[in-house]
């Protein structure tokens, strides 16, 4: 099952680096990097699991709380009031 989840993880990261490469504009690329944050989450999720070692998780927590912090720091410097 986890070779599946793999395999299906590893589509969406390609899937979402190409809507970075390619993004027609800032908030399609920001919309991939979120995705690509999740989806590292969830195979740091996967890694952890496999090779049972509470590392990764702690390294899963680090990436969630970094990417939710950079996804406000762009709103916060693209989308001004006006």
């Amino acid at each position: 099952m986890i070779p599946i989840a793999a395999a299906i993880l590893s589509a969406t990261l390609l899937a979402g680096l190409w809507r970075v490469w390619r993004g027609p504009c800032g908030a399609d690329r920001l919309i991939a990097l979120m995705l690509l944050s999740t989806v590292s989450v969830a195979v740091l999720l996967l890694l952890g699991y496999e090779a049972r070692n509470p590392f990764y998780l702690d390294v899963a927590l680090t990436f969630a709380v970094l990417a939710a912090l950079g996804a406000f720091v762009f709103t916060k410097r693209v989308w001004r009031q006006p």
